[in-house]
């Protein structure tokens, strides 16, 4: 089963039910709960994702939502080899992206899933929005 990185962006679509990106973001994460994809994020997502949810909910309402979700999704590493490779590298202006990056590649991901394709320009591993992920099912 291929290992599948999906960006902050898609986690964020669906547990802060973003109008215009929230029904193939549950698609995506149906399937895994499913068993029917194996899907990864990483740890700097999950972070993020609390940071943002406690914007909109309350502190503990924001950690619920993350504790049911936690089930649905393999954290990968974000280790300093990652943080390096992440500090080193121009090709990614958003340091961000780099380490979500790098955290794939290290970790054996096959495909990173964004909605933010443009930001993965210079990705050696395949690059695919949630949406032409779910069309190639």
């Amino acid at each position: 089963m291929n290992r599948i990185l999906v960006d902050t962006n898609i986690v964020i679509d669906l547990l802060a039910k973003r109008a215009n990106f929230y029904a193939e973001a549950a698609e995506l994460f149906s399937l895994s709960d499913k068993n029917k994809i194996k899907l990864s994020i990483s740890s700097l997502t999950f972070a993020n994702t609390n940071y943002i949810l406690s914007k909109l909910k309350s502190a503990r309402e924001a950690r619920e939502i993350l504790r049911k979700f936690r089930v649905l999704v393999e954290i990968v590493t974000l280790d300093d080899k990652i943080i390096d490779l992440a500090l080193g590298n121009d090709e990614f202006s958003d340091f961000e992206d780099g380490l979500q990056y790098y955290s794939a590649l290290e970790n054996s991901v096959n495909l990173i899933l964004t909605r933010n394709k443009k930001d993965f320009k210079n990705s050696k591993v395949p690059v695919l929005t949630a949406k032409e992920y779910l069309s190639t099912l």
